[in-house]
């Protein structure tokens, strides 16, 4: 299956000693701060498993992240397809529709680096080996942290793609969402 390498990072299919630290980060308050609140161990560990099958389906999915050095799991980073229904979902790529980018990082691996270091190297292996022509990237508007690491990573805003997430309850403080953009003719690998 598919492995990404950066300077500092391995982004690779996810190991049976991945579920615990994982389903500690998804209990984490501070981690699921801009969600609709903490995952439940269970679910986290089957995350596990539907996250290496589309990684070993497609190529690509949300690798496990990986510091090189120490060999600590600190999370994810990777593309993906949403399972829900937007409009901006619509277009059609290699019989997928859209791809979003993603990451969630264990809190004491914030302030690093390594979510934009891990997401160049997804929108590389999405721009290049996947033949992606363009990504997205989502959050609600409170997640400063993750609109911050969209924009370094070349991605654009417009106000006009933001979207109430149809999987929120309609007046929950996490409702709106922003939307970011990257095609293939801004990525400069």
């Amino acid at each position: 299956m598919t492995e990404l390498t950066t300077d500092r990072l391995l982004l690779r299919p996810w190991k049976e000693s991945d579920a615990e630290p994982y389903a500690d980060l998804n209990q984490d308050p501070a981690v699921v701060e801009h969600f609709a609140g903490p995952v439940a161990r269970e679910a986290s560990y089957e995350q596990v498993d539907y996250f290496n099958q589309m990684i070993a389906e497609r190529g690509f999915g949300f690798w496990a992240l990986e510091v090189r050095e120490t060999g600590q799991f600190i999370g994810f980073t990777g593309l993906s397809v949403p399972s829900f229904e937007a409009p901006f979902l619509s277009t059609v790529e290699n019989g997928l529709p859209g791809v979003e980018i993603g990451w969630r990082l264990a809190k004491d691996a914030w302030g690093n680096g390594f979510a934009t270091e891990a997401a160049r190297a997804a929108l590389g292996y999405g721009f290049g080996p996947a033949g992606l022509d363009e990504i997205v990237s989502f959050t609600a508007t409170t997640n400063l942290p993750s609109q911050r690491v969209m924009q370094r990573i070349g991605m654009t805003h417009d106000e006009a793609d933001d979207f109430d997430h149809p999987r929120i309850e309609k007046g929950h403080r996490l409702e709106r969402h922003v939307l970011y953009r990257i095609k293939r003719t801004q990525w400069e690998a």
